[in-house]
């Protein structure tokens, strides 16, 4: 089961964190948090080499140790490259999260079978093969942290191809949780809502989406997420804390999920919430 490379670690007694699609977001976020706590984060990336690198020096400032590995997670030769990357200097891993992310936002008739592809490589078939590379690598158990998002549970333009991906994501955390139990590996998704980010506001500039503040009226917490917001609750899942907790997917949301029409945000001013009661002394 354990991975057979030859082993040059610099990691010394520190977790070991590996985080795809780290040099930004909510990815950079974490990274910076477990960072602070002392971690070795790897900071895998595809592109842009100066933004991993000056991550790697925040973490390294923040009192943790960084290591930049880019590795396109898309392709099945990049995983490979990723935790071989990880095995040689590492020797091992404790913390793989699942961050990295792409899709085409279309509505479903306007997807092609190159779309469909290319969002199953990168989000669901990356998120496979690197829990199976991250298991070889869990020598003394671990933890595995899928990102997600509410489109895996709730319907909304151009949404469905990432949707129905998050949604696959979260079957194969529960599926994960049960087989590597016995490793002693907890496996967890985060169902982030509409978190401050690039992606975000990408998304919100596709041609004729709503407007954000019509969406963020509808929020019970009327407002954006944050990535640290995000980031905290995903180092609570790798954390001593949550030793209990595997094939589990935890919403950070704001409430919009539980939420429903007719809206309080639509009603008129007799239904609408008044202003918070005070206590009479």
């Amino acid at each position: 089961m354990t991975r057979d490379s030859s082993r040059t670690p610099e990691t010394g007694t520190a977790p070991v964190s590996l985080i795809t699609g780290a040099s930004r977001g909510i990815g950079r976020a974490l990274a910076l948090t477990l960072g602070r706590q002392g971690c070795t984060v790897v900071v895998n990336y595809k592109k842009n080499a100066d933004l991993a690198e000056k991550t790697v020096a925040d973490i390294e400032e923040a009192g943790g140790r960084g290591l930049a590995v880019q590795a396109d997670v898309e392709t099945t030769e990049g995983v490979r490259v990723l935790f071989d990357e990880v095995a040689r200097r590492c020797g091992r891993l404790d913390h793989f999260v699942a961050n990295a992310a792409a899709s085409a936002f279309k509505n479903i008739v306007d997807l092609g079978p190159h779309h469909l592809d290319r969002s199953y490589a990168m989000n669901v078939r990356a998120f496979v093969l690197g829990a199976q590379e991250a298991v070889r690598l869990m020598d003394n158990g671990g933890r595995i942290v899928a990102l997600s998002s509410y489109g895996s549970i709730r319907a909304y333009p151009t949404y469905a191809m990432l949707g129905a991906m998050k949604a696959a994501i979260e079957a194969w955390v529960r599926y994960m949780a049960v087989e590597f139990a016995p490793y002693g590996i907890n496996v967890n998704a985060v169902n982030g809502g509409l978190i401050q980010s690039d992606s975000l506001a990408y998304f919100y500039s596709v041609k004729g989406m709503p407007d954000i503040g019509g969406v963020l009226d509808r929020i019970p917490a009327r407002r954006r997420g944050t990535a640290q917001e995000m980031a905290d609750t995903i180092a609570f899942l790798l954390g001593d804390g949550a030793g209990y907790i595997t094939g589990q997917t935890l919403v950070v949301d704001g409430g919009l999920s539980v939420v429903a029409p007719p809206f309080f945000a639509d009603a008129g001013e007799d239904l609408r919430l008044p202003p918070r009661p005070t206590r009479d002394t």
